[in-house]
């Protein structure tokens, strides 16, 4: 029998038993119970058993299996779906530490977000934003959160398109081991992706074949939305769970 996931209890999982305790979406980790014993204080989360999207996306070697167009898009959508129902919440939850180590896969590839260690309320009333020191992990944090410390579920967009573009690309967001000008992945790739032609260029090369060019560029605009560096101009959590699902069609049609 599978066993369930652990952790160690310490302030960020106390969060986690406050967010994951009262909420509930088929693409939020179910959090299962606590486990106290002795001094040892565990958090016990449902048993993912494909781990994280990181560890599939990114595997080295030449006979590491690929991660399919069809399977990357229901990943990107189940996730998307689960930070939709945090933003859809009142008040609104934002995530703050979206990234591909964070979405846990199922035997099946269902996505479901996990550590909400870093989650914290929207802002409520008038208020346009939430106040906090800059947290998260470099690379996918928006540019105006690092900045100023101004948080908004725009900012859980942000981190979304960088997790998307490393979908597209097979690409890690943040890679020393590339050129120097290559390292920053968001830095590197967005620029191409306002060109048609170039977008087929930036597709991990290992999907050849498996997906039409209308779907292609289609989730490249989507990345490049999610990105822009203002966050009144970048979709809605929403609209990008919408836009994943006519990408869906479009690629099932070409199929």
């Amino acid at each position: 029998m599978s066993q369930p996931l652990c952790r160690k209890v310490d302030s960020s999982r106390k969060a986690e038993v406050h967010y994951l305790g009262s909420l509930y979406h088929p693409n939020l980790v179910k959090l299962v119970g606590f486990c106290n014993e002795d001094r040892n204080r565990l958090l016990v989360y449902e048993f993912m058993a494909r781990g994280s999207l990181e560890n599939h996306i990114f595997r080295k070697g030449k006979h590491a299996p690929a991660m399919s167009w069809v399977t990357r898009m229901k990943i990107a959508l189940d996730a998307a779906k689960g930070v939709a129902f945090l933003h859809g919440l009142e008040p609104q939850v934002i995530y703050r530490d979206f990234k591909s180590s964070n979405i846990l896969l199922d035997s099946n590839y269902n996505a479901k977000l996990s550590d909400f260690g870093l989650a914290k309320y929207g802002p409520v009333g008038d208020d346009t934003h939430v106040s906090t020191r800059a947290m998260g992990t470099h690379g996918y944090a928006a540019p105006e959160y690092l900045a100023t410390g101004h948080l908004t579920v725009r900012s859980d967009v942000y981190s979304f398109g960088v997790v998307l573009l490393e979908l597209l690309t097979g690409l890690k967001t943040m890679d020393h081991n590339r050129p120097p000008r290559e390292v920053k992945l968001v830095d590197w790739i967005k620029p191409m992706l306002k060109d048609r032609r170039q977008v087929m260029q930036v597709i991990d090369p290992k999907l050849a074949g498996q997906f039409s060019k209308k779907a292609g560029y289609k989730t490249a605009q989507l990345a490049l939305t999610c990105l822009d560096d203002l966050p009144k101009s970048r979709p809605t959590m929403a609209q990008v769970v919408e836009c994943l699902l006519q990408i869906s069609n479009i690629s099932e049609q070409a199929a």
